[in-house]
């Protein structure tokens, strides 16, 4: 009976880890970074504008998204990059790559 119970607990384990393991794969695959769902209608693909926020202000991305916003295009990826003790804010038109903003992050930042 001990022997039973045994097996069927290891079986029950084995059965949570490939779940867990199945729903991270799906959860991963799902969206990437914020405003995934909105890069068919960017003609610079998130790689590309990552290098432009890069250039425009080297250092760590943090953060990043693609969302609708004024300014430029109406489309843009926005980047939290930190660079020293200060985190800027790096905005890159999703249309035609153009630096929208790079700006030390503030305390009222979204």
């Amino acid at each position: 009976m001990e022997r039973r119970f045994r097996r069927l607990c290891r079986g029950a384990w084995f059965g949570a880890a490939i779940l867990g393991v199945v729903a991270v794969s799906w959860a991963g695959a799902a969206q990437a970074y914020t405003g995934e769902g909105l890069a068919k209608y960017a003609k610079v693909t998130m790689a590309e504008a990552r290098k432009l926020a890069l250039k425009a202000r080297p250092g760590t991305i943090t953060d990043e998204e693609l969302e609708k916003e004024k300014g430029g295009s109406g489309l843009r990826y926005s980047f939290d990059i930190k660079r020293a003790a200060k985190t800027y804010e790096v905005g890159i038109d999703a249309r035609n790559g153009e630096v929208l903003e790079n700006t030390v992050e503030g305390a009222d930042s979204d």
